[in-house]
């Protein structure tokens, strides 16, 4: 009989609750530094989300691959394909969506390509897109070449990102947002009406090219899922995860000296170090929680989330778009024109700003808010037992 591991949904859930707490400050201009990612090479706490998920997500997957390798070939290509499409869709439907802006005094449709500005557009990559490549090629690489082939295939996609960006990004600096080889991918695959602009140029942070190590993170993730299913629930199963994390910490930082450790162009050293750091968290909380029964208020907050991770993320990200769409005047400016402003907004400027001269204890009120309204919802879910899987 397959053993439970509560521990490995709290991981989960705090990984969710962690990416929709630090994507919704209630002002952007206004928050604290852990809260921010770094602005090119180094690691804060908010850039050890993404990965953590991803890491989540072939630990999960560990446990769903013995029923789907019975089924045989076509039962695995038709849960593998049909999960990535979904993903990948859903992901680009919220990027998109709601489909309308408003520009000026009227809505407006939003189009795949903007017809008054040909570099403008609906971007094709993503958060959730990224989750699902990286999800389809860890689950054809695991399956077909098992566990020595794919760890022998991480090394060779890890080792040969580093040697791409190298030879062929900027030789004055292959490591920077301008030199990054990926770039170029990125333009002539993507186009650049479909990339992501928010660091001021076209720059996409889930680009191709980076999504090669981040497919490595998925599959890292696996073998601690593989060897924790393996050996139960045992202190040797603890000893030896954290002795990984250990070394692979270590290891990041000693290739940092060399391949910077950047989340944004995901380089090799970040994914080294962050699954060293998810496996030391991972080995900590198996630890407390079924080895010492520590299965409090704490472990059941993040508990729920763990149980519909990728709709509550997805929904967290569709309920702003969705109310951004309601606006009033709020005042008139020097011209006499209407300034408006939408419900989220309202909350944050007139209800949170008010009560702290620090706006970023402010901002950071407004995240706690938004996580506790969709922790409410998961908890609804879990006690009317809503799973909803993707």
């Amino acid at each position: 009989m397959k053993e439970r591991f509560l521990s490995l949904d709290v991981f989960r859930g705090a990984t969710v609750a962690g990416m929709i707490l630090v994507n919704n400050p209630g002002s952007w201009g206004h928050m604290f530094s852990p809260l921010k990612h770094a602005a090119w090479h180094g690691c804060t706490p908010t850039d050890l989300v993404f990965p953590f998920f991803l890491f989540a997500v072939g630990n999960a997957f560990a446990f769903v691959m013995p029923g789907l390798q019975q089924g045989g070939t076509g039962a695995f290509y038709k849960k593998v394909v049909k999960r990535t499409i979904l993903i990948f869709l859903i992901g680009l439907l919220l990027t998109w969506w709601p489909f309308v802006q408003w520009r000026g005094g009227e809505l407006v449709f939003k189009h795949w390509v903007n017809p008054d500005n040909p570099e403008s557009g609906i971007r094709i990559l993503g958060v959730l897109q990224r989750i699902a490549l990286c999800y389809f090629f860890a689950a054809i690489i695991l399956y077909y070449f098992k566990i020595k082939g794919a760890a022998i295939i991480s090394a060779i996609i890890l080792l040969g990102y580093w040697l791409i960006l190298y030879v062929f990004g900027d030789p004055a600096d292959p490591y920077s947002m301008d030199g990054y080889a990926g770039n170029a991918i990125d333009k002539s695959i993507l186009g650049v009406a479909h990339m992501y602009k928010g660091e001021g140029k076209p720059f996409d942070p889930e680009g191709i090219l980076s999504t090669l190590p981040a497919i490595v993170q998925v599959i890292l993730g696996y073998f601690a899922g593989y060897y924790i299913r393996l050996k139960g629930k045992t202190y040797e199963m603890i000893t030896h995860l954290f002795v990984a994390g250990c070394v692979l910490v270590f290891a990041g930082f000693f290739w940092d000296l060399a391949f910077p450790i950047n989340k944004k162009i995901w380089t090799s050293s970040y994914v080294v170090y962050t699954t060293g750091l998810a496996l030391l968290i991972i080995a900590t909380i198996i630890w407390a929680i079924e080895m010492k029964g520590w299965k409090g208020a704490g472990a059941r907050f993040f508990e729920v989330f763990g149980k519909n991770p990728l709709f509550i993320f997805a929904l967290s990200a569709l309920v702003p778009k969705t109310l951004a769409l309601l606006r009033w005047t709020d005042r008139l400016n020097d011209k006499g024109d209407p300034v408006y402003i939408t419900p989220l907004p309202w909350f944050y400027q007139k209800i949170l700003r008010p009560l702290f001269e620090d706006q970023r204890i402010s901002s950071f009120l407004y995240s706690v808010c938004f996580l506790l309204v969709f922790w409410a919802i998961c908890h609804w879910m879990d006690k009317k037992k809503i799973y909803i899987k993707v």
